[in-house]
């Protein structure tokens, strides 16, 4: 059996599986629905080519060159995709631009999708003979151009969209949004595959090996988008300074000298976090954390950026794991582990473990055993 066949039968056939899947759980989290038509959109273009390998000629042609335009569908998947995931928004009416860029390539191919028998047999023979119609280079040269334009645009995104997270959120964690950045490099190595196969004749560097990392991808983002954590979306904080872009820059203190309100703020905020303990409120913000203290947001981020060196978000999450630690530590708390860290305010137990080794060096579960076989070493940092 030509590897190939096997390798774009596999995808399709995992494809099929994962979007039925994530379509049955299109209600779990935002962007769900749109990646489960996405990925069946992928199996069906590696289930036509499968077929294609398995048989060439005339007969599927037609179909097999329609699908050889579906990368314009793939890359503003993914731009709509991280659009919905990191600001909640659902599609719009605007978003009909995407599916018209799409329309316009199928007209470029019009007269070629809708020959008679005759003409697509002398298509093929053409195709087979490697004549490719002269108006490829041109399609081919705009298919790169959507695609780097939508790829762009949608880590820009996410990059952005990161920032502010970890800027703003106490469940920021720098890993919150890496799965979404693990998809769009797959989708960066898929068309830097179909770049060079475009401008090289490396023989190895076909088109077969390009939706060979298709199928690949289908693998990775079913995985990934079964096992995501949950993007944060707290009162709509995130969501509104997202859609506005990075924060504004705070207003620069007179030279040398801090805002004369700094010692007060940090006074109040350690007030708000050791009485008031509002770090145990699940997805705190830091818009909310000011609204708390009286004080402007630029003013609370700065004195927690300078008085503690660490941003919102691991300053929360030093509270929720002092919390944390303190409860492993009583033998007489028969909570379960994730009780202790869901009460500390943890909304997420990849959030909660990742936070928890980054800052103790070893596992909630290993931290108890240690407590419960030398109390004192509750007062101890593990070393290394």
């Amino acid at each position: 059996m030509n590897a190939w066949l096997l390798v774009y039968a596999l995808g399709a056939g995992q494809g099929a599986l994962l979007a039925l899947a994530l379509w049955q759980r299109r209600h779990e989290a935002a962007g769900q629905g749109l990646l489960a038509a996405w990925i069946a959109l992928a199996s069906l273009d590696l289930a036509v080519r499968a077929l294609y390998l398995a048989d060439p000629g005339p007969g599927l042609l037609r179909p097999y060159r329609l699908v050889g335009l579906f990368p314009f569908l793939h890359a503003s998947a993914f731009y709509l995709y991280c659009r919905t995931v990191v600001r909640g928004d659902r599609l719009r009416r605007a978003d009909l631009l995407h599916l018209a860029v799409f329309a316009l390539a199928v007209l470029a191919w019009g007269d070629l999708l809708l020959l008679d028998e005759a003409g697509l047999a002398d298509l093929y023979r053409a195709l087979a003979a490697g004549r490719i119609p002269a108006r490829a280079p041109w399609l081919d040269l705009a298919m790169m151009a959507w695609g780097l334009a939508c790829l762009l645009l949608a880590l820009r995104l996410v990059w952005r969209y990161r920032r502010r997270l970890l800027a703003s959120a106490s469940d920021g964690d720098p890993g919150a949004l890496r799965w979404l950045i693990a998809m769009g490099l797959s989708q960066a190595l898929i068309w830097a595959i179909a770049f060079g196969q475009w401008l090289t004749t490396l023989p190895w560097l076909s088109y077969r090996l390009i939706y060979a990392a298709v199928a690949a991808w289908v693998f990775l983002v079913g995985y990934l988008a079964l096992v995501r954590p949950q993007v944060p979306h707290a009162a709509g904080d995130i969501d509104e300074a997202a859609a506005a872009g990075p924060p504004a820059p705070e207003p620069p203190p007179a030279a040398g000298h801090e805002d004369p309100r700094a010692d007060a703020v940090a006074a109040r905020i350690d007030a708000l976090m050791t009485q008031g303990r509002v770090h145990r409120e699940p997805a705190l913000t830091i818009a909310q954390l000011a609204r708390r203290s009286g004080y402007p947001e630029y003013l609370v981020s700065a004195v927690i950026n300078r008085r503690h060196g660490v941003p919102f978000w691991e300053f929360v999450n030093r509270h929720r794991i002092a919390d944390v630690c303190a409860a492993l530590a009583d033998p007489r708390d028969a909570r379960t582990v994730l009780e202790i860290a869901f009460a500390a305010g943890f909304t997420a137990k990849s959030t909660f473990n990742a936070a928890f080794k980054r800052l103790q060096g070893e596992t909630p579960a290993a931290y108890r055993r240690r407590c419960a076989a030398d109390p004192a070493a509750a007062t101890r940092r593990p070393a290394g």
